[in-house]
């Protein structure tokens, strides 16, 4: 683990240097509190520091203060290095943000007890944030697909809704839909069901640019979400998805499995008018009903919105 040692006293920040390396860790150092404070407001900042609290420039509570002004995820635990001995002073550093403190001259078995309490918590706080994160995912994301899950797909539309109106963008959609998946399930067993579900998600999601969206919306129905995209930039790219899934088997447990999609496509111009995400949505669920009565793997354009 990287730590910062912030210390003017060159033969103190020599020996903590070597002491810190000796134990295993990444020592990054600050000669004065400024080059503390650069390093700690950093966009990689280390999650361990022992500031000095005596130093030019700026003193370590006031670097411990200026580093708990910005909220950050990146948590740095934050030593305070003291002669001071009064408990006023002490209350200081620590309502100024310092998480622990250690007087000088200290003892070398106390520092590393007290680091490694300190790397204990930043390893605690990672693993809150990686569960925060994986219960985010789970939120928002279908489980089984991997994509954006039906509510958040439609939060996702609402969102550029509001961004193509206010710049006065198109935005199209596409409901895509694995036709007869029914009989799929019912002839290979649902395992390779979910096969072809997530294959064909994967692939039409490797197809899309980096700031369209794409979200299971439904069974084997998937709404996508194409910015600055009109009606014949929505087909077109529709009709490369169509090709894409239909040109390759699925490979699954029970055997190769054809696969084609239906497709229903509709586009709003923000320009001209307001247009809500129900009746864009709707447009194309209607053009996807078209396309399977019309002999699916095929698609289908909404009239102009």
């Amino acid at each position: 683990m990287r730590i910062l040692i912030a210390e003017d006293d060159p033969s103190l920040r020599r020996l903590l240097e070597d002491l810190l390396a000796l134990w295993g860790y990444d020592v990054v150092v600050a000669k004065n509190g400024i080059a503390a404070l650069q390093i700690l407001q950093s966009e990689d900042p280390p999650r361990l520091a022992m500031l000095d609290w005596m130093m030019p420039g700026m003193e370590g509570v006031e670097v411990c203060r200026k580093v708990r002004e910005k909220t950050i995820e990146s948590y740095t635990y934050i030593i305070l290095l003291t002669s001071q001995q009064r408990d006023e002073d002490l209350a200081i550093g620590m309502e100024a943000g310092a998480d622990d403190y250690i007087t000088k001259p200290f003892k070398h078995n106390e520092l590393r007890l007290r680091l490694r309490a300190g790397r204990r918590i930043i390893e605690l706080q990672n693993e809150l944030i990686d569960a925060r994160d994986t219960f985010r995912t789970k939120a928002s994301h279908d489980s089984l697909t991997g994509l954006w899950n039906h509510e958040e797909i439609l939060h996702i539309l609402a969102q550029e809704l509001s961004r193509a109106e206010r710049d006065e963008k198109c935005l199209g959609v596409i409901m895509a839909d694995i036709d007869f998946f029914k009989k799929i399930n019912d002839t290979y067993g649902h395992l390779a069901g979910d096969v072809v579900l997530r294959s064909t998600a994967g692939k039409m999601h490797s197809l899309m640019r980096s700031y369209d969206f794409i979200g299971r919306y439904g069974g084997e129905e998937f709404l996508v979400i194409l910015p600055e995209c009109c009606l014949e930039c929505v087909a077109a790219f529709a009709e490369r998805l169509r090709l894409s899934v239909s040109s390759d088997s699925i490979d699954t447990p029970e055997g190769m499995i054809p696969v084609t999609l239906s497709f229903g496509v509709a586009a709003a111009n923000c320009k001209d008018r307001k247009i809500d995400a129900y009746s864009l949505v709707k447009a194309a669920d209607e053009a996807l009903y078209r396309a399977k009565e019309n002999g699916r793997n095929r698609m289908e354009v909404a009239p102009a919105l």
